[in-house]
């Protein structure tokens, strides 16, 4: 049936899981992983990344999918607090710090912000940067340009998956290659491995 759903077969850490071939745009499509829910996954992803990490003072994540990762982090690490890049300018937030990204997900700007708060809790401490999946690197750098903004010491950045040439880089710290793909006329899905390669796709 041409409309069935196609999965992608997965595995990280023993967990296995099909991810669904989502289309975001003409050219491109992602074997959709949301580990926001996902408790068995995150239980399993975090200890590992957690060895991996140099000394760090806290963990900085954005909203929303990197959340339960950064919290059980945190948790295993005996943190008694992470801090939290939100989406939108929240009524809560004073003297707030913000950047904008695009995101490969979303497609679209987006402008993260800092409560000013939070902001003086890193100022001057060794921050890790903590994702689901690191992409483009878009994102990450926005919550970097953030952390900095306050005066942070940015020691690591962490995702459990890297995908185009994030997997190439050595700053990043992640458990698996992940990929963007190609959506063919014959409904198969073959891996894009280059910015290169993915900004052509984008362009259709």
């Amino acid at each position: 049936m041409e409309n069935e759903m196609k999965y992608f077969d997965f595995e990280i850490c023993g967990v296995k899981r099909k991810l669904p071939f989502v289309r975001i745009k003409e050219g491109l499509a992602l074997a959709s992983f949301v580990c926001l829910s996902d408790t068995e996954l995150i239980e399993a992803v975090a200890p590992e990344l957690v060895k991996k990490l140099p000394p760090v003072d806290y963990l900085m994540t954005a909203e929303a999918k990197g959340i339960c990762l950064t919290y059980e982090m945190s948790r295993l690490l005996g943190m008694k607090e992470f801090i939290v890049a939100r989406k939108s300018r929240k009524p809560y937030m004073q003297d707030p710090v913000g950047c904008t990204l695009t995101s490969v997900t979303t497609q679209a700007e987006q402008t993260l912000y800092l409560n000013g708060a939070d902001a003086d809790k890193i100022r001057g401490k060794r921050v890790a940067l903590i994702d689901d999946v690191i992409a483009t690197g878009e994102s990450i750098r926005a919550i970097e340009a953030l952390a900095k903004q306050a005066g942070a010491i940015v020691v690591a950045k962490a995702a459990i998956l890297a995908e185009l040439e994030t997997a190439q880089r050595s700053d990043v710290i992640f458990l698996k290659e992940h990929y963007v793909f190609r959506p063919n006329e014959d409904g198969t899905f073959e891996p894009i491995r280059t910015m290169e390669e993915y900004e052509k796709q984008s362009q259709l």
